[in-house]
């Protein structure tokens, strides 16, 4: 970017997103229209920077379930792509080269990227054509005059084209702490400040003692006095600011890096998750020990570090070899940490394992309560969650054991610095060297100088646990996800549903073998294919490779001719429904349950899933209807009923395929066959790949799939395979 872009204020007034966000639109244009053309706007900047998204991933990436898709909305996406945007109007005399690319909004509320600004004042948009593709179109002065409102969308890119620019380890962290590095600079400087004012009490005594007193300068005195309480006012306004900086600076950082966190989470690789819930939900905990470091008084004790040799120096000049008491405290202070710091390093990382393991247990028992009742094997689980939490004291107690012994340790020599001061400053004033009130002065000096070193113990186990907390989320975020942010996926926003395997292999990680060997067979658009066989056989495997949940270990899984690792996942998502096994309803609404945030589609459209999927059978027998509030896990609802909301968010995008594993196995007979023949009136030209060990489902299918140990043994008709089977 120019230094004339983003960057130059002067030329840009700066508008509250919300304010473009809410305009009201010409009504003679479709909102579609208006909605379409910045989509597309967005997706062509990012392609400038070398950023391959979907439309669908651009509305995920700015958290857009509604249909409107606003300017606020691409601003949120952009920066959810590592770019910086900002709203605002321009004049066009200020609409200068440097701020090329860039989004505008004409006259009838439709956008455009605006490419070039010539030096003859002629300006090269990009416009939507009637066959989705972006099209240049030059204007002179007075043309782009009669459509220009002034509203303009500034792009700033990363240092580097994201696609050239790998995340480093750890970029995550300091990434989000450089966006504070101002603030930062200005809390050292109010720190330096503050520092300097602080002498003003050690210069008030001595002046006082010296020479107030023996020469009862009452008025001397008076103003003194004023000026040492104006210096403490400003003093404790700068600490007041100073505290607000740093308050600032970890608010900004943490909604920072607990979205990277979380989006972390969400697109973590399931094969590289070798964790329990419990343990990563403890990860994420750990994050508030990183969080509270950068905003506890412990940042402050730590930036206060480097003025103890000011401090040092002031009793230097005050009370001359007094000083050297002091100094040679300090490397006594450093040296009981130094002592300490291993100890108190292998404690937290032993606190923090023990905590993980307290935590999984506790998760792992919430979830499983039903099932620890129903055995009465409370007495397991109470046994295991009390060792653990027998572990984490054990560690807890030791860490704080290694920590007090600093704080006594530092303390002491404080309090010995003191005393051996006053004792080595009587010699010193009987020989004339120092006054009584430069003594005095460097007593109070010499307990501002400890001062942080005091602190130093509970600093040392903050750092711990805040190091400890970051490489166990720095863990975290190196592993595989899903889609790394410099691939870059073919957009497909119509999938067919050819699908292809073609010598797949997968091992679930830790496994002996191979659930899936070397697995190929094609099932062509439109096609019912219900996959059948025993009991570990690799049916549901099959279902979450071709889902896209997992990544086969070698071999290739097509859709339409391309490895579904290419395609984007958000357009992947809108064309290929899938229903687990394992049905897994989260609090809140029946309705909410089946939308899972997609709120842009209707009523009738939840009602026509509804019913298609069996919902509207015991919805409109609860007076609260679509509005019911499920408990966690749907608690409540029979394992039928909560199949059926299953099915239903399976069917949501109504889907060019649709993969449903064991769709029926809870529901009962007069249930199933009503949803089976809803179904099979639905998915007439959709293609339709149902697990199953149940033969209900063949009515559905025109082919079978036997699977054995991971193996294709049978691929037939129906009615041929079903002694098989």
């Amino acid at each position: 970017m120019a230094e004339d872009s983003l960057d130059n204020k002067e030329n840009l007034i700066m508008t509250k997103p919300t304010d473009l966000g809410a305009n009201e639109l010409d009504g003679n244009i479709q909102q579609s229209e208006e909605e379409d053309t910045l989509l597309a706007s967005v997706q062509y900047i990012l392609r400038h920077y070398g950023i391959e998204r979907s439309i669908g991933s651009i509305r995920e990436a700015a958290d857009v379930s509604e249909a409107i898709f606003n300017f606020r909305d691409a601003v949120s996406g952009f920066r959810n792509f590592d770019f910086s945007a900002n709203v605002g109007k321009i004049s066009l005399r200020k609409l200068l080269p440097g701020h090329c690319p860039a989004i505008i909004r004409r006259s009838d509320g439709t956008s455009a990227v605006i490419v070039k600004v010539n030096p003859k004042k002629e300006y090269d948009l990009l416009l939507l054509s009637e066959d989705n593709k972006m099209e240049p179109v030059s204007y002179s002065m007075a043309e782009f005059k009669n459509f220009f409102t002034g509203d303009i969308l500034l792009v700033k890119s990363a240092a580097q084209k994201f696609s050239e620019k790998k995340r480093k380890r750890g970029d995550w962290f300091w990434s989000s702490m450089k966006q504070s590095k101002w603030t930062y600079f200005q809390v050292l400087m109010a720190a330096a400040v503050s520092n300097f004012l602080g002498l003003s009490t050690s210069i008030f005594i001595m002046v006082v003692y010296d020479s107030i007193v023996p020469n009862q300068a009452i008025e001397s005195l008076v103003a003194l006095t004023i000026g040492v309480l104006i210096a403490l006012f400003f003093d404790f306004c700068i600490k007041s600011i100073r505290a607000v900086f740093i308050d600032g600076a970890g608010k900004k950082a943490d909604a920072r890096m607990s979205r990277l966190i979380f989006n972390q989470l969400m697109s973590i690789n399931l094969a590289s998750k070798n964790s329990k819930s419990g343990a990563l939900a403890s990860v994420v905990r750990e994050f508030e020990s990183l969080r509270d470091f950068f905003t506890s008084a412990t940042l402050v004790a730590v930036v206060d570090l480097p003025f103890i040799f000011l401090f040092i120096y002031v009793c230097y000049l005050i009370g001359g070899p007094l000083a050297y008491v002091p100094l040679a405290c300090v490397p006594i202070v450093i040296f009981i940490g130094l002592i300490v710091q291993p100890f108190l390093a292998k404690l937290s990382l032993e606190s923090m394992k023990t905590g993980m393991s307290k935590q999984g247990v506790l998760v792992e028992t919430l979830q499983g309560i039903e099932t620890i009742k129903a055995t009465g094997s409370q007495n397991l689980m109470k046994k295991r969650f009390q060792e653990a939490t027998l572990q984490q004291s054990e560690s807890g107690q030791k860490s704080r054991m290694f920590s007090q012994f600093a704080i006594n340790s530092t303390v002491s020599v404080q309090q010995l610095a003191q005393i051996a001061i006053i004792f080595y400053g009587v010699f010193l004033i009987q020989d004339g060297i120092v006054t009584m009130g430069a003594l005095i002065a460097t007593v109070i000096l010499s307990g501002r100088t400890l001062a942080p070193l005091t602190q130093l113990a509970n600093a040392l186990t903050r750092v711990n646990s805040a190091r400890t907390a970051y490489k166990t989320i720095n863990d975290l975020m190196s592993k595989p996800v899903d889609r790394p942010e410099t691939d870059n996926p073919i957009s497909r926003p119509v999938l067919k549903g050819d699908i292809e395997f073609r010598n797949v292999s997968f091992r679930y990680p830790g496994a002996p073998s191979d659930t899936i060997t070397d697995l190929s067979f094609k099932i062509k658009s439109g096609e019912k294919v219900v996959i059948m066989g025993k009991m570990g056989s690799g049916k549901s495997t099959i279902a979450r490779l071709l889902s896209g949940l997992y990544e086969p270990a070698s071999g290739s899984i097509l859709i339409d001719g391309v490895d579904i690792r290419q395609i984007d996942p958000a357009d992947f998502r809108r064309n290929v429904g899938f229903m687990l096994q394992e049905t897994w309803l989260f609090s809140g609404s029946i309705k909410e349950n089946i939308q899972m945030g997609f709120i842009e589609y209707n009523d009738d459209k939840i009602l026509d899933i509804a019913r298609i999927s069996g919902v509207e059978e015991f919805v409109r027998l609860n007076p609260a209807g679509f509005d019911f509030q499920l408990k966690e896990r749907g608690d409540g609802l029979s394992g039928g009923q909560k199949q059926s909301i299953n099915l239903a968010r399976a069917l949501l995008h109504s889907p060019s395929t649709l993969i449903l594993d064991e769709p029926t196995s809870s529901m009962d007979t007069a249930t199933e066959k009503m949803v089976l023949d809803n179904l099979a009136a639905s998915m007439d030209d959709k293609t339709l790949v149902a697990i199953s060990h149940r033969n209900t489902l063949v009515k559905l299918a025109s082919r079978v799939l036997i699977i054995d140990g991971g193996i294709l043994i049978a691929d037939d008709a129906p009615d041929k395979l079903l002694k098989i089977a």
